[in-house]
């Protein structure tokens, strides 16, 4: 959730995401919704909790795009929205990139560092 101070409604798309996919319960709800649309229900029925606590919990993962809601009749099934994680895909790739490009600078530089010990007579395997 927001902080206090903070309403979600101000919150831009990747921080309303990521506080959405902060608590375990919101995660698992999502985890639920790979296998197809689910009732509120349904989504409840493997936590321990009020129902009025798991609609809360669907509320913030409808507010930040991760969730949407049908209309089927009385149902109104939940179905998860994938295109709304492509930002946080996108975020991650720029800093996965940045991690594999330093560790392959590190890489080199131990092969280096062997290399230099081999022809030194420093090797101490």
């Amino acid at each position: 959730m927001a902080p206090k101070h903070v309403s979600e409604d101000s919150l831009d798309p990747l921080t309303s995401t990521f506080a959405a996919l902060a608590d375990p319960t919101r995660r698992a709800i999502l985890a639920q919704l790979m296998s197809g649309e689910a009732s509120v229900t349904a989504l409840a029925e493997p936590f321990e909790m009020s129902m009025a606590a798991i609609s809360k919990h669907i509320k913030v993962l409808e507010n930040a795009g991760l969730i949407t809601r049908g209309r089927a009749a009385q149902w109104r099934p939940c179905r998860i929205h994938p295109a709304a994680l492509k930002n946080v895909a996108d975020w991650v790739e720029n800093y996965r990139m940045a991690w594999e490009k330093r560790l392959d600078r590190l890489h080199d530089y131990m092969s280096g560092l062997q290399a230099k010990e081999k022809k030194h007579g420093r090797n101490n395997r």
